[in-house]
């Protein structure tokens, strides 16, 4: 059993970096940027927020979290970030599972990043109850004109444990204008069944700031990104927000999921117990598939699955990503694999 995971692994990252050498092989600068979205696991900072559960994250918390491992983090992140696109750093990129701007601008700051000059956005106000939430970076020089806000998820009705809530940014990049989500839903602790509504519901509030944006301009530069907790298949991403992999004869308001066909193929973002799950999810609308200026292939989606950011996991039996805790500390990049896309002109 062992060997026949190592094996199907094995090949899925062959595939997946065959594909995309692939893309790095046509690649041009003046005409290509890349978007990535990356789940980062517990980016905090080592200083106790009071109004915050993130107590642990310091350095006499129960994960010890001193300034070394911190900064360990930071320099592993970047390492990513910054060996995802080998040709030139990402333009955009989305993140889940941050602390607060000062988290994100030592993240730009770092050795491996600051050379692209990236602002940051990250709204603490709006933070689930351990302080986390999603972030996002651009590069300054290159997406302008930038402005967000944040909606709102209504909390856990159950716990009335606060939810994330979904960041929305737009801005212009070469003189289009994108609108573009970052999403961190509802975990499936508890049971998938018992927390599927509210994943639901978040694809809901999505959904209706989509139609609202389509229907000022039905040729509306869309992205979405993040870990939905969710996979494409899964009623939240398919039906609710209407995100398919139907490139014929498609609806008005229907999105394309550039990592549907992957999950059909068995890879994936995370792993439990040894299978993967595709719980990461980049999402075009129809215009970014045309290719009237900005355009995304329907196989642009790609999966980073470097050797360097995974560990030979022998009670799953197969390789997995390489988190930084689990009981203990593990010192390793995080629990998901991050995800990314190539737009060409």
């Amino acid at each position: 059993m062992k060997n026949a995971w190592f094996l199907m692994l094995n090949v899925a990252l062959l595939l997946t970096a065959y594909s995309a050498d692939a893309q790095n092989k046509f690649y041009d600068a003046a005409n290509t940027s890349t978007a990535v979205f990356y789940n980062v696991e517990n980016l905090l900072d080592t200083i106790d927020n009071p109004l915050t559960k993130d107590d642990d994250f310091t350095p006499t918390g129960s994960n010890n979290w001193t300034s070394k491992r911190y900064q360990k983090k930071i320099t592993d992140i970047a390492w990513v970030l910054a060996n995802i696109n080998k040709n030139e750093l990402p333009e955009l990129i989305g993140l889940a599972e941050v602390e607060n701007a000062a988290v994100l601008t030592d993240l730009a700051n770092s050795d491996a990043l600051k050379a692209g000059k990236y602002a940051v956005i990250q709204d603490t106000a709006l933070c689930d109850g351990r302080g986390i939430g999603t972030g996002f970076m651009y590069r300054s020089e290159m997406f302008t004109n930038v402005t967000y806000e944040m909606l709102r998820v209504k909390p856990d009705v159950t716990t009335g444990y606060r939810l994330r809530p979904i960041l929305y940014v737009q801005g212009n990049m070469d003189g289009q204008h994108l609108h573009i989500f970052v999403n961190h839903w509802k975990s499936r602790r508890g049971g998938s069944s018992k927390t599927e509504g509210q994943r639901n519901e978040a694809a809901q509030i999505l959904r209706d700031r989509i139609n609202l944006i389509l229907k000022k301009d039905s040729n509306a530069n869309i992205i979405v990104m993040g870990d939905m907790n969710d996979e494409p298949t899964n009623e939240s991403l398919k039906t609710v927000l209407f995100a398919t992999n139907n490139t014929k004869k498609t609806k008005p308001t229907e999105l394309f999921n550039l990592m549907y066909d992957k999950h059909l193929n068995g890879l994936g973002t995370h792993s439990y117990n040894g299978a993967w799950n595709m719980l990461d999810n980049l999402i075009v609308s129809q215009n970014l598939m045309r290719g009237k200026v900005w355009t995304v292939s329907s196989d642009g989606g790609q999966i980073f699955a470097d050797r360097k950011i995974l560990y030979d996991n022998p009670k799953a039996g197969t390789y997995s990503p390489s988190k930084t805790y689990g009981k203990d500390y593990f010192g390793g990049f995080s629990d998901h694999l991050p995800v990314y896309f190539m737009l060409k002109k």
